[in-house]
């Protein structure tokens, strides 16, 4: 099983969101790393079938996916940015009102809502008004009716975003144990959420596929780069105007910056083993928000 992803861009107007992008994906989790506006939503909604390309063309299995159509949504799960539920029909409800739109049988729809309720972890929940539900309940509803009908191809677009740490680990988990037979992309600017699932990596920026490897290459790359600087308070600015700061934490001998750089930052830094927050840094040249150290 392949998606093939060629020569593949989207214009409006006068802005290209996506350029020329060129890749290949087998079963297994892919994270789409970028920054917000870097074209991550763009592309996943083509890969949806949502949106046209301006140019390019994406592949399954060898063939145009506007040429298979119902065919290709019919192996196409789709979890978007956003959704909205109707908040005053419960969650088995919605899930059978969602399976029938997909066109599945009344009796094989009743099994498999019954098996994806207890898989996202919501079957004494089932007859709850989803709007009652937390995010994170709602997220889980999400990722069953993306399921109902057994993708191939799941695309699951920035789905842990406002989420407790509880409810990424348990939506990373789910993602891990449903990909070892489907293409899963995961696309997201919240680095931990790939860190351990992804199989590889795809980095976007300015709409540019410009990284493609495993987290273990990628960090690789990285090595050599990533410093710890033992600073006085009084020259902590400095680093913050000349280099991108990770991390810092004040202690008893002043305070302890994370930095990332090409070159060492001074003459008393130590390397650091490389984290994917890191890779996210070098990468993208938006301002962190610099608070104060306490």
């Amino acid at each position: 099983m392949k998606l093939t992803i060629h020569n593949l861009s989207k214009v409006f107007g006068e802005k290209i969101a996506v350029n020329q992008i060129n890749t290949e994906l087998t079963p297994g989790v892919y994270g789409i790393l970028g920054a917000n506006g870097c074209g991550k939503t763009t592309l996943m909604r083509m890969l949806a079938g949502i949106l046209r390309p301006s140019s390019g063309e994406i592949l399954f299995n060898g063939t145009n996916i506007q040429v298979l159509d119902e065919r290709y949504r019919d192996i196409l799960g789709y979890h978007p940015q956003h959704i909205g539920y109707y908040q005053n029909i419960s969650a088995e409800k919605l899930l059978l009102y969602i399976a029938a739109l997909k066109g599945l049988e009344k009796t094989q729809a009743k099994k498999k809502v019954e098996e994806l309720l207890g898989l996202v972890n919501l079957l004494e929940h089932r007859n709850v008004k989803v709007g009652k539900f937390s995010g994170g309940m709602k997220q889980r509803v999400g990722i069953a009716q993306a399921l109902l009908n057994d993708p191939k191809v799941l695309i699951v677009d920035e789905p842990t975003a406002g989420l407790d740490p509880k409810e990424r680990i348990r939506f990373r988990n789910l993602l891990s144990q449903i990909a070892y037979d489907r293409i899963v992309l995961l696309s997201t600017h919240i680095v931990s959420d790939i860190e351990y699932i992804a199989k590889e990596v795809l980095i976007l920026k300015n709409g540019e596929l410009i990284q493609k490897s495993t987290p273990q290459m990628l960090l690789a790359g990285l090595r050599g780069k990533v410093w710890n600087v033992q600073s006085e308070e009084s020259k902590v600015l400095h680093f913050q105007e000349h280099y991108k700061v990770g991390n810092m934490v004040k202690n008893m001998d002043g305070v302890s910056l994370r930095i990332i750089s090409d070159e060492k930052p001074s003459a008393n830094a130590t390397k650091e083993v490389p984290n994917l927050e890191d890779l996210y840094l070098y990468y993208f040249d938006e301002e962190v928000t610099r608070y104060g150290v306490s």
